[in-house]
């Protein structure tokens, strides 16, 4: 809702022929300002009610990713097979018996019933010579149950992998380190490794649809494909000065990420649209692009702290969220960033939204925020 704002214009003084219009207006002018005043706090209470609050979850796992169908339904995964679910849009919290003992890193669906989790070995845990390290857990019940699903075989089973998208049911990807992207065409059923222009570890994407896609990652990773992964182009970082406000110094560590030959880890990536897209990482770094990923600007996001998941719902307002508990959100496509307060001191790694006005973050201590718009 718009706060509306009235204007009282001076009127000419005049002189009142009666008592009556005496006393009419001394009355008009309190009931005029009465209401201004009514209609201030009440644009007050709309912008006090939008903000973060922490969910109680049950749980002290780290948190590392969350996913929801709906503003009720969602799912939070983590730490030693840590797997939460909720009905009422995160009022509760449920535990539900681990499908494994093994990390939980991302979980996905592509519909109300089928549903992907990318699992990571523990290194203490026994594990024969030619066993994944990481694999799949994939769900075609809602979450009732989970089937092991192979992704890497031969030489690539030590490999570790993170995050897994799907732009439909059909076609999705999971990666991780060293430039490892496998690929599906059929659901899952089988996985194909694709080509990828770097050996860094890949940490976030943005696929828009089945041929579009984005990839970002350590070492200055910024990746695009416009073939479903078939070949990437590389980005390139431009290191033009950013203009600030009179009397304001950019944060410390900024000046990093735009030093020539620095290489900066970009956590995650989202894109608006075809052509703009916002990347974040370590020490508060923030790139935008409005080419597509052709060329990445530095932005200045009024943070130190890592950040570790970015979304954008238009080419105008977006969140991001990472370390110390911290969330920013500009609504001029990141030309300003503001911090909002979270509720909570620990580092929040992943960041959902349904709509502009839902959404929730998790991480570390079983932490899960809320926002509500």
């Amino acid at each position: 809702m718009k706060c509306v704002y009235i204007q009282i214009k001076k009127m000419k003084a005049f002189k009142p022929e009666t008592s009556n219009l005496t006393l009419r207006a001394a009355v008009v002018r309190p009931t005029l300002l009465s209401a201004f005043l009514l209609l201030i706090a009440h644009c007050s209470l709309l912008t006090a009610q939008a903000a973060w609050s922490k969910q109680k979850t049950g749980t002290f796992a780290w948190l590392h990713a969350v996913y929801f169908l709906d503003e009720r339904r969602g799912w939070a995964v983590g730490g030693k097979g840590a797997l939460l679910s909720t009905a009422d849009g995160g009022m509760t919290w449920e535990v539900r018996r681990r499908p494994t003992e093994d990390a939980l890193e991302d979980i996905f669906f592509t519909d109300e019933m089928t549903g992907w989790i990318v699992c990571e070995r523990s290194m203490f845990m026994p594990m024969a010579k030619d066993e994944s390290v990481s694999y799949l857990l994939k769900t075609r019940d809602g979450g009732g149950s989970w089937s092991r699903v192979e992704v890497t075989r031969g030489a690539d089973v030590d490999l570790k992998l993170g995050r897994v998208r799907f732009a439909d049911r059909e076609r999705g990807w999971v990666f991780g380190e060293m430039g490892a992207l496998f690929a599906t065409t059929d659901g899952g059923g089988s996985w194909t490794r694709q080509s990828v222009p770097t050996r860094h570890r890949l940490l976030g994407a943005s696929f828009l649809d089945a041929s579009r896609g984005w990839l970002v990652g350590a070492g200055s990773t910024l990746l695009e494909t416009t073939d479903g992964g078939a070949t990437w182009r590389e980005g390139r970082v431009e290191l033009a000065a950013v203009s600030l406000p009179p009397n304001m110094s950019p944060p410390p560590r900024a000046p990093t990420a735009q030093t020539p030959g620095s290489s900066m880890r970009l956590n995650a990536v989202s894109f608006a649209d075809t052509r703009r897209g916002w990347a974040v990482g370590a020490g508060g770094a923030v790139l935008a692009t409005t080419d597509g990923g052709r060329t990445w600007r530095a932005q200045q996001s009024g943070t130190e702290s890592d950040l570790f998941d970015v979304k954008f719902f238009d080419e105008r307002e977006g969140w991001a969220v990472g370390g110390d508990g911290t969330a920013i959100h500009t609504t001029d496509g990141g030309a300003t960033w503001r911090a909002e307060p979270t509720g909570t001191p620990h580092t929040l790694e992943c960041l959902f939204f349904k709509g502009r006005t839902r959404g929730w973050a998790v991480g570390f201590g079983g932490t899960v925020v809320t926002f509500k718009g």
